[in-house]
């Protein structure tokens, strides 16, 4: 028997999504998810199409339908038809999933991935010393399958707890990799994932390497104690490495950006009506020169950071041009334990200039010469990128 109620809180979680901007006001309606929302006046008509589907199938399918499932689908649905791959509706276990994710700690193989353009799952980045990096996957690789299911991009979450899983456990992917004719198989044991995002060193006496892998809740925190402790071994010069660095937590970056940059415009983020939010560095900054390395595997956060330094001038950014991610996305969580992460404002670096599909430009463009080892089989290469970095950096010491 069809619930009445059921089927209205249906519509009504659809509702609440299209209608939440508009304010030709009718009712305001308490949703059980922890919405308030308006519906205009005779707006019902607009969903009543849905409505008589739902209720036909679950009337006339041959087996007996899950109500709860045709809701959820229904919403996936409204989210994918925006053709926005960083607008998703998140289930509990992938809103749970992304959680864990971006508190630095989870069960896999450590990779970031994202929606090709062509509609396969695409590698960002391996995260730094983790199953993943360690197994030789690299930026621009395609996943075409998981243990022989196939994955897509559209279905990026679901493809994602599929390469998740207990440590210990192994998974198989089938790789399609640029220059390579035919796909291969990677074998990949999953381990726990604990994010050290920052890492540093002395090179050669008095340079100072940072290394961030990405930006996550304790980032900014590990960069300033690294920082700190480089300044201790009087150090007269910084190398920031940002390469394959897929992005997080815009916060953290910001307050990263802070430290190095003097006064001025770190990022501005402008929404669908124009209305423009700016965050700007205070007028303490690194009394050092710096320069930074970047590569098109350097995404989102990583960007804007390497944007700040360029247009403010502040140090010389080396490498290839960046992956070009211009849009900033808001998760919001539901109360049944769900949510959903939709792109709020796009971003533009302290000059104006909106990055997403292009990239950074580096200051000075370095490739990284491949080389093949035939008796490993793994390709190989010499850092030239970083030797430029230590060149420029020379020269400003």
């Amino acid at each position: 028997m069809i619930s009445k109620r059921k089927a209205v809180v249906g519509a009504l979680i659809i509702i609440m999504f299209t209608t939440a901007i508009s304010f030709t006001i009718g009712n305001f309606v308490s949703s059980p998810l922890g919405f308030g929302y308006a519906i205009p006046r005779g707006s019902y008509k607009q969903y009543e199409k849905f409505l008589s589907l739902k209720n036909y199938l679950m009337k006339n399918y041959y087996k007996e339908l899950d109500e709860d499932k045709l809701i959820e689908g229904a919403i996936k649905g409204m989210f994918e038809s925006i053709g926005d791959p960083y607008t998703i509706y998140m289930d509990a276990d992938e809103y749970n999933n992304l959680m864990i994710r971006t508190q630095g700690i989870y069960g896999g193989i450590g990779v970031i991935v994202t929606p090709g353009d062509d509609g396969y799952v695409t590698v960002v980045s391996p995260i730094e010393d983790t199953p993943g990096e360690r197994a030789g996957l690299i930026t621009g690789d395609r996943i075409l399958y998981v243990d022989d299911e196939a994955i897509f991009g559209e279905k990026l979450d679901y493809a994602v707890s599929l390469m998740k899983g207990n440590p210990g456990t192994e998974v198989r992917l089938s790789i399609l990799r640029e220059g390579k004719s035919e796909m291969f198989d990677v074998n990949i044991v999953r381990e726990e994932i604990r994010l050290k995002t920052v890492r540093s060193e002395v090179m050669e006496k008095d340079i100072g390497y940072i290394r961030i892998s990405m930006f996550d809740e304790q980032t900014a925190r590990d960069f300033k104690e690294h920082l700190e402790l480089l300044k201790k071994k009087n150090i007269k010069g910084v190398i920031l490495d940002l390469r394959n660095n897929p992005g997080g937590l815009l916060d953290e970056c910001v307050e990263i950006a802070d430290e190095i940059l003097g006064e001025q415009v770190i990022v501005y983020t402008e929404d669908r009506s124009g209305n423009r939010k700016v965050e700007k560095s205070d007028k303490k900054q690194l009394k050092l020169p710096i320069v930074v390395l970047v590569n098109k595997g350097s995404a989102s956060a990583s960007e804007i950071l390497a944007g700040a330094i360029k247009d403010g001038k502040k140090g010389k950014v080396i490498g290839t041009t960046t992956f070009g991610k211009g849009l900033v996305q808001q998760v919001k969580p539901l109360t049944d334990g769900t949510g959903f992460k939709f792109t709020v404002s796009e971003y533009f670096t302290p000059n104006g200039t909106n990055i997403h599909g292009t990239g950074i430009e580096p200051d000075i463009v370095v490739e990284l010469p491949e080389e093949l080892d035939k008796e490993l089989e793994i390709e190989t290469y010499e850092d030239t990128q970083l030797k430029k970095a230590i060149e420029e950096l020379r020269k400003e010491m």
